[in-house]
């Protein structure tokens, strides 16, 4: 395991001039050792690059990438000692799932009894130690990317495992299970794992630190709560949650705040000028119209998800969205209701960062 540093961009074309020609623009991250870390974002965002870079498949074009306080960056994968799991199975057909397994240890020329010993280990790890001695061509796609996994693991020394995307080829109703397993081998084995991912569920379940990227920037980093109850960038409060958060325009003398032709006190260190008010779903009060406090909404849609029921309400092209519990009650399409957006759970935002 590793402490691992980056102090890097990259572009994949000769001399970018603008933000836009960066995969990943400059930044400065560390990694600690044995820690469970997820890099979360949508599709080109510049996760995968990050990854491929702490592994040596792509050489960063501007910095350096630091093991344990050793410069890395040009050395390759296998010299840095990294096990990577990619988003398709990595295995051989012609293979047992046992000789799939062991063949890690022995490309390292690793003891017999100690790769029987470890294989069984990691075998039982994954459940799967009734299938050791099954052919790999027999298995499923979830089959085999589950013993990807298991490559992955296999050798304890590794500086640090990889995941990119793990999960695509898992059956839904697998994943679940996967990654409650994931997480219980990180406990039991202390590596360092790196996961990518643009499904938050399967960040915020596994990690302890998420990174949220967009556009070639990390713009939080973060526990699942931190992500959650205060965004650091809007881009975070919109893309964490579900629904994601609400955002408010509204401006702000020093004394009041206005937004939505009502004043209300300001928060006191909230910036002067035009900010945005950011309070998730959850956290809306509903209240009768007219309720001090409050801006009255309609509500344009009302949807019972189960457990909750999911409120749709507007008032000057601003939409709210809101979470009820299914235990209170409900309004209906097409009432007036007052919703209390500014808080003690209201975030403030000036630029699109976090200021309150």
């Amino acid at each position: 395991m590793a402490h691992i540093e980056l102090a890097l961009s990259h572009a994949y074309g000769a001399n970018p001039q603008t933000d836009a020609d960066y995969a990943l623009l400059p930044l400065e991250i560390t990694f600690e050792d044995g820690g469970a870390y997820a890099l979360l974002g949508p599709s080109g965002c510049g996760k995968s690059t990050m990854l491929n870079i702490i592994s040596g498949l792509v050489v960063p074009s501007h910095g350096s990438v630091k093991f344990d306080g050793v410069d890395v960056s040009t050395h390759t994968p296998q010299k840095r000692n990294i096990a990577q799991v990619f988003q398709f199975p990595v295995i051989y057909d012609t293979m047992t799932v046992a000789q799939n397994l062991a063949f890690p240890l022995k490309n390292r020329g690793v003891a017999e009894a100690v790769i029987k010993r470890r294989v069984g280990e990691i075998a039982e790890m994954l459940e799967i130690s009734a299938e050791l001695d099954r052919r790999a061509s027999g298995l499923s796609a979830d089959q085999k990317q589950i013993i990807s996994l298991g490559r992955g693991l296999v050798r304890p020394d590794v500086t640090a495992v990889l995941f990119d995307e793990p999960l695509t080829v898992i059956d839904p109703h697998l994943k679940w299970k996967i990654r409650r397993k994931l997480k219980q081998i990180h406990r039991e084995l202390k590596l360092t794992f790196l996961y990518v991912t643009h499904d938050q569920v399967e960040a915020l379940t596994f990690a302890d630190q998420v990174l949220v990227m967009s556009r070639g920037q990390v713009l939080q980093i973060g526990s699942a709560e931190d992500l959650f109850e205060r965004p650091a960038h809007t881009f975070v409060g919109h893309f964490i949650g579900s629904p994601g958060m609400n955002f408010i325009p509204a401006k702000n003398d020093g004394v009041t705040l206005a937004f939505l032709g009502k004043r209300f006190s300001s928060a006191g260190n909230v910036p002067t000028g035009d900010v945005t008010i950011g309070i998730r779903p959850e956290y809306v009060g509903v209240m009768a119209a007219n309720a001090v406090g409050t801006v009255d909404f309609q509500v344009t849609r009302v949807q019972d998800i189960g457990t909750y029921f999911s409120l749709t309400c507007v008032a000057g092209g601003v939409t709210v969205k809101i979470r009820m519990s299914s235990q209170l009650t409900i309004p209906q399409t097409g009432d007036v209701v007052g919703l209390d957006l500014n808080n003690s759970r209201t975030c403030y935002y000036q630029n699109e960062g976090l200021v309150l």
